[in-house]
């Protein structure tokens, strides 16, 4: 039985006489009042309000279109059972729809042989009848009623197979969906033809895409980026590695302890948001970006409710990597108790408590220095890494990667020279000198050679010499607070 069946039904047990349902789907309580009304009141039948058509099944020669006509219909003759009222939320700031429905609450709980049930997408509850309305969250649908659409959908495409084992890994994948959007991206990728488990989950992933683009401030990552892109930092390669099958529903049904998220810091350009990415590639789970920037902005409203909406939107899409990036821009210390950014940051060290298990919190930081203990405190994020300049070893592995990447062959690039020049460089640093280089070649008509990539390596200034006195502080703060992204002991620059 679904969670929304058992609430309803808890609502109905209370003798709740006037419920609100804040969920946008009126097909799947429709469904669920269907196999209530009957169970929990004698005889009972479901019927059914919009401002359209008024009550179905229709009165004859009265016209219950008008909201306060439909509730006083519903008062004088009532039918045992539930009475849905779809598009009731709004008028509920007339003052005739209130005192109608704060007269229908005290008729019919007396018998309680009949209850009136509103459903809207939104929460629009006057003050005037918080007392009597029973205020229900529905939750999105669980992974056996998307599995069971998903079911549905699949007998009408015979050829389409789904094993037992992918049956649980699209259950899961398809969270944070309703039963329709569920049907709707199934529907597209079965009559697409070719159907793989991995058309299938990319179709899942497009679909979750767009729902992060409606909020505007979540920005769906494509997994494009895996640890075999990422130079060195072998110290977080293997933490996330260690936990890569905690981080599954088979994980949190076993009561295994599932992974809540990291905050990687450090110098910039070392590969703090490629671990970001390379985390949420290796465990195959949606990766979203917020955007914090805009969540402050004022442009969706008020920021702690921005907030509030983003990370509801990001429980919903579960299981998912929640990346925020520079996270010390937007949680530095407050000093205003009352102010936007005090009341969101209290409101993320609450949530990171209390968080739904699939839900992995990937944050980076700068000056990791500037954010308050109690965001770093073991119990919130798993583990704090410190990103260093790479040493010799990791440049190497950084070379052979971005070479590969940009077309250079084995052996058209001498790498050991390369590493005497680019001591005391970032990753990023490392990179951009190789797309410099790969440009000279095209434009030259050749492949890159060694003097292509030299000409930069021994031009360009690094971050550690131009900033050396920022750096040393950030080395200094993160030697006994944090642990190694990287394995082995530091090159000293």
């Amino acid at each position: 039985m679904s969670k929304l069946t058992d609430q309803i039904r808890d609502a109905f047990k209370g003798r709740r006489a006037l419920i609100y349902l804040q969920t946008p789907e009126e097909d799947r309580v429709v469904t669920a009042l269907q196999t209530l009304a009957p169970q929990c009141f004698p005889g009972g039948t479901l019927t059914t309000w919009s401002c359209l058509k008024g009550l179905e099944p229709a009165i004859q020669g009265v016209d219950t279109r008008d909201p306060v006509a439909a509730i006083e219909q519903i008062v004088t003759h009532p039918r045992p059972g539930c009475y849905l009222m779809k598009d009731l939320s709004a008028f509920l700031a007339e003052p005739r729809v209130a005192r109608a429905l704060r007269d229908a609450y005290y008729t019919l709980a007396g018998d309680y042989r009949t209850c009136v049930v509103l459903v809207s997408p939104t929460v629009v509850l006057p003050e005037t009848l918080e007392k009597e309305i029973s205020f229900i969250e529905v939750e999105m649908p669980d992974s056996d009623e998307l599995l069971a659409q998903a079911l549905a959908v699949q007998k009408l495409y015979p050829t389409v197979q789904l094993t037992p084992k992918f049956q649980s890994e699209l259950a899961l994948s398809l969270r944070g969906l309703t039963l329709q959007e569920t049907a709707h991206v199934l529907y597209r990728v079965f009559s697409a033809g070719a159907v793989t488990e991995k058309t299938i989950l990319e179709g899942v992933f497009a679909e979750k895409k767009v729902l992060a683009r409606k909020s505007g401030y979540l920005e769906f990552v494509p997994l494009k980026t895996d640890m075999t892109k990422v130079g060195g930092l072998g110290n977080v390669k293997e933490w996330a590695m260690q936990r890569k099958s905690l981080f599954t529903q088979e994980a949190v049904k076993a009561g295994a302890p599932i992974p809540k998220g990291v905050l990687v810091m450090g110098i910039s350009g070392c590969g703090k948001s490629m671990l970001a990415k390379a985390i949420a590639g290796l465990w195959q789970v949606p990766l979203f970006r917020l955007d914090m920037n805009l969540v402050f902005s004022g442009i969706y409203g008020r920021p702690e409710a921005a907030f509030h909406r983003a990370l509801k939107t990001i429980e919903a899409l579960a299981p998912a990597v929640l990346w925020i990036d520079e996270i010390e821009s937007s949680f530095c210390t407050p000093k205003d108790s009352a102010s936007s950014q005090s009341l969101t940051f209290t409101a993320f060290l609450t949530w990171m408590q209390e968080k739904p298990p699939l839900v992995f919190v990937a944050a980076t930081a700068n000056r990791i220095e500037t954010l308050p203990a109690e965001i770093i405190r073991k119990g919130r994020f798993d583990q704090v890494f410190f990103c260093d300049l790479p040493d010799e070893s990791e440049r190497r592995e950084i070379l052979n990667i971005h070479l590969k990447s940009n077309g250079a062959q084995p052996g058209d690039v001498d790498i050991d020279p390369i590493l005497v020049h680019t001591k005391g460089w970032s990753g990023s640093e490392i990179e951009q000198a190789i797309v410099a280089a790969r440009i000279d070649a095209m434009q030259g008509g050749r492949r890159m050679t060694t003097n292509d990539l030299r000409k930069y390596t021994t031009t360009m200034v690094p971050l550690s010499k131009t900033m050396s006195e920022q750096i040393k502080a950030i080395r200094d703060w993160a030697f006994d607070r944090a642990t190694p992204a990287s394995q082995g002991k530091r090159s000293n620059y």
